[in-house]
């Protein structure tokens, strides 16, 4: 169990350093005004009319960094900074979640493969852990009936859907922000200096998802040695 600790200690480090790197990037870039004066709602509104999309709503919703895109009630949820502020910042995250609607738009493939595998992570990410972890000592303590071992390899397999999904998730979250940053070049939304403050501040918003898809896969590696590599 140190190999787990170390490897969740180092996982965790990571993702720290790299989601306060983004914190101070947004803080930075939160202070580049824009000279077109429009705010993260109306950036938003503007890209969704230039792409003909007509069925999704621009809201705001609470917090920090909560922004998201939901394909079910087609919203674009904006956090409130984002939703009222007119910086390079709010235009990026604006425009990144209104990628997404334009993805949903035209049926990017890997958007809809990402949500027919949401139910079964929601499944995952509460159980999946805990069959491992149950099924090794259940199996260490009962003998070798093998139904320790089936419980774990069903966590495991619920641990991959999990990996896959977070894999998955990397190419939409790119896509949708080369689309965002396409439009606000395009468009002449920004300067040369409010664009590139956008554009390093989704390229920070990307390594989150990217380091979060490396520590799964960590995770399900080390757990599919612990599981299979024990068997004779």
């Amino acid at each position: 169990m140190i190999g787990f600790y170390i490897l969740i200690g180092i996982i965790s480090l990571i993702s720290w350093l790299i989601s306060n790197t983004l914190k101070k990037k947004f803080k930075t870039y939160g202070k580049i005004h824009l000279q077109n004066g429009m705010s993260g709602a109306e950036i938003a509104e503007k890209m969704l009319s230039d792409h003909g999309i007509t069925d999704v709503k621009v809201i705001s919703t609470a917090g920090m960094l909560t922004d998201h895109y939901n394909p079910v009630n087609k919203t674009v949820n904006l956090s409130e900074g984002v939703y009222n502020q007119r910086n390079a910042a709010a235009a990026a995250v604006a425009a990144h979640e209104v990628g997404h609607a334009v993805q949903h738009a035209k049926a990017y493939k890997w958007l809809g493969m990402r949500s027919k595998l949401v139910p079964m992570v929601n499944i995952s990410s509460k159980f999946s852990q805990w069959m491992v972890i149950g099924g090794i000592i259940l199996g260490a303590t009962s003998g070798d009936t093998g139904i320790g071992f089936m419980i774990a390899v069903g966590g495991l397999v619920l641990m991959a859907v999990a990996t896959v999904f977070s894999f998955i998730t990397l190419p939409v979250e790119y896509d949708a922000s080369n689309r965002a940053l396409a439009w606000l070049r395009n468009k002449e939304m920004l300067t040369t200096q409010e664009l590139d403050g956008a554009k390093d501040a989704l390229k920070w918003a990307a390594r989150t998802y990217l380091v979060a898809a490396l520590g799964s896969l960590a995770m399900l590696l080390y757990w599919g040695l612990q599981i299979l590599g024990n068997r004779d």
